[in-house]
């Protein structure tokens, strides 16, 4: 992607923050592509829904709107590919 010319970060640390209590790394967003899409990579046997859960709290903490769970272990990669919207 970052040879399309695309801006990728990868493995971004984000804080946790409830009342008085702060967690500076309580997650880890593998990718966030142009500000706008996070990618969530997994290889899995079968996609859980807390997974479905991760990324849309990942989308809420960050205000994006949409994020991509994408799974490797499956023989087409199109059907590992599951789109979650962040419904601001």
């Amino acid at each position: 992607m970052k040879k399309l010319g695309l801006k990728v970060e990868n493995q971004i640390l984000l804080p946790l923050k409830y009342k008085e209590v702060s967690i500076d790394n309580a997650y880890r967003i593998d990718l966030i592509v142009e500000d706008k899409v996070i990618v969530e990579i997994k290889s899995v046997l079968d996609i859980h829904p807390i997974f479905y859960s991760q990324v849309l709290t990942y989308l809420k903490l960050t205000n994006i709107k949409l994020g991509l769970l994408i799974n490797f272990n499956t023989p087409l990669i199109k059907d590992g590919i599951h789109r979650i919207v962040n419904k601001l």
